[in-house]
């Protein structure tokens, strides 16, 4: 038994990219027999005491004895986080809103095969550098996952299935060797002729795709990265004959791996964490609810009596939501450059808002208000990620609004375990405009699945090139989706739709426009979202 609990604490630290000593090792030992830790709890205690000398400023790859002694002090002396306590929960103390400018930058290294910080500070100029990383990071994220699904992972069993196994092969594979098939992946993109082609890290072919009568399931755009399998022919082509989006690697398996990065800036935490997080909300928070609303068009009256109709029937059924998600564009039409009448009105709505709110204490006091601008809102830049409303527009909600956060577009809700990222942006029809190659023939529902499937498998909320939507390139790692997150919504002025997708629930909560205003309710005990309509009409609330 005691080989077998010297393996689960090496597998820990191993977790960690840490490696133990002789010396480390029986002091771990040593103190999983000194506090008689029963096996089925050595894991347990051990995550616990590797997250710390992780966090330690002095840590090494290699376990120093030294720190690893003052990690067990600092947990003696009820200094560290120790176990987590089972009292009650507070919401307010595990929910923190994540701006695109506050997350660290984590690189993707070829060399270790893991994430690496970037150093330094990050500026929204960026540089010709950065705008290379961002590409080659969103390249090789992807790629990494693909060379680890088991349809891309060839067995070390002997079969016939071994013998023809399509490998993933590189650009500069194809010189002179026509006639062959090759599985390649790479960005979809134009070259200076303005023919398609498919482009890696080592250069780029031309696509033939007058024999593929219909792809896979999902959108492909110019900026894509593609799974394209063909013939290479003798004109320097590739006469393709399937392409489709990468696979998705759920959240549990990216985690299992890179649990211990901080992606968020906000501290890792563990799988066990996770769990156990999951376990207690899924118990003691039930009925917590996250509305989200997109359209929020201030300068309409009738939105400001839906508002307060939606707080009238909280105060009414004594539910208060945790969080309230005001999602852009906050203005029915855009402001005019320099008119000074249009930006006063503009300023008053919010005004207006903030004196709507704050007419409910008990909301104002409980529920976090969560602002993100939309396309047609005033913000520093019209790039992604956008910046918040300028702070003149809504110094009157900050003042009188106490959990307030006017936030980034997008920007992350981090709650316990779960990461919910919000996205305002009319994307369906900016990826139906920018489809390239055999585009699909279908409708409606299925377009929002493809939709869906296609930001996720892609790992990336805007999966186009800079020129059709540019980027902050050291800020580009803000819209990334890996590890896939939790919730996903994408505020959309398309028809309103929610589904799951490997596990990550996706949502478009409708507009809060006209006489029936909808929105939706997210409920984190389940992961799931419900729709709900408010009729001005109706004397019974929403439906």
């Amino acid at each position: 038994m005691a080989a077998d609990r010297r393996q689960v604490i090496i597998k820990v630290f191993r977790k960690y990219g840490h490696s133990l000593g002789p010396e480390s090792l029986e002091f771990l030992e040593e103190l999983l027999d000194r506090h008689e830790i029963a096996d089925e709890d050595v894991e347990f205690s051990v995550e616990w005491i590797a997250k710390e000398y992780n966090k330690q400023d002095d840590a090494q790859m290699k376990v120093s004895l030294d720190v690893l002694q003052r990690v067990y002090e600092t947990f003696q002396n009820g200094e560290g986080e120790g176990a987590p306590e089972h009292a009650t929960i507070d919401p307010d103390n595990h929910l923190f809103v994540i701006d695109s400018f506050e997350m660290p930058l984590w690189n993707w290294s070829t060399e270790r095969s893991t994430f690496e910080r970037a150093p330094g500070p990050l500026t929204s100029s960026g540089s010709a550098e950065s705008r290379v990383m961002a590409l080659r990071n969103r390249l090789n994220v992807i790629r990494q996952c693909v060379l680890r699904n088991d349809h891309f992972s060839p067995s070390t069993l002997p079969s016939k299935d071994r013998e023809n196994l399509l490998t993933l092969r590189s650009t500069k594979q194809l010189l002179g060797r026509a006639g062959e098939r090759f599985l390649l992946f790479g960005m979809l993109t134009h070259s200076k002729e303005g023919k398609l082609c498919l482009e890696d890290q080592d250069g780029m072919v031309e696509l033939d795709f007058s024999q593929l009568d219909q792809p896979s399931e999902g959108l492909f755009t110019e900026g894509c990265l593609a799974l394209v399998e063909g013939d290479y022919t003798e004109d320097a082509t590739l006469l393709v004959i399937a392409i489709g989006h990468p696979p998705c690697e759920s959240r549990e398996a990216a985690r299992s791996i890179f649990g211990h990065i901080d992606f968020l800036g906000k501290g890792a935490t563990t799988l066990l964490e996770d769990k156990q997080f999951a376990q207690r909300v899924q118990i003691e928070l039930a009925d917590l609810r996250f509305f989200v609303l997109s359209d929020v068009w201030l300068d309409r009256p009738e939105t400001l009596h839906g508002l307060r109709k939606l707080f009238d029937n909280c105060m009414e059924n004594s539910f208060i939501p945790k969080v309230i998600v005001l999602c852009g564009n906050f203005t029915s039409v855009g402001i005019p450059q320099g008119n000074g009448r249009e930006v006063r009105r503009y300023q008053e709505n919010f005004e207006a808002l903030a004196d709507l709110i704050a007419s409910y204490p008990l909301i104002t006091r409980t529920t976090h208000f969560v602002l993100v601008p939309g396309p047609l809102d005033v913000t520093l830049n019209t790039v992604l990620p956008r910046r918040p409303l300028l702070s003149s527009f809504v110094s009157r909600l900050k003042s009188r609004i106490p959990n307030i956060h006017i936030a980034t577009n997008p920007c992350r809700i981090k709650f316990f375990e779960q990461e919910i990222v919000i996205f305002r942006e009319d994307l369906m029809s900016r990826m139906l405009r920018n489809l390239v190659g055999v585009k699909p023939d279908v409708k409606n529902d299925d377009l929002k699945r493809y939709l869906v499937q296609t930001i996720l498998d892609q790992s990336h909320l805007m999966p186009l090139t800079t020129s059709i939507q540019p980027t902050l390139s050291e800020y580009d790692h803000a819209l990334r989706l890996y590890p896939l997150p939790t919730a996903v919504v994408l505020a959309d002025r398309y028809d309103k739709y929610q589904m799951t997708y490997e596990g990550c629930h996706v949502f478009n909560p409708g507009r809060f426009v006209g006489n029936s205003f909808t929105f939706s309710a997210y409920a984190p005990a389940r992961r799931e979202s419900e729709e709900c309509v408010l009729d001005l009409d109706l004397d019974d609330g929403w439906s």
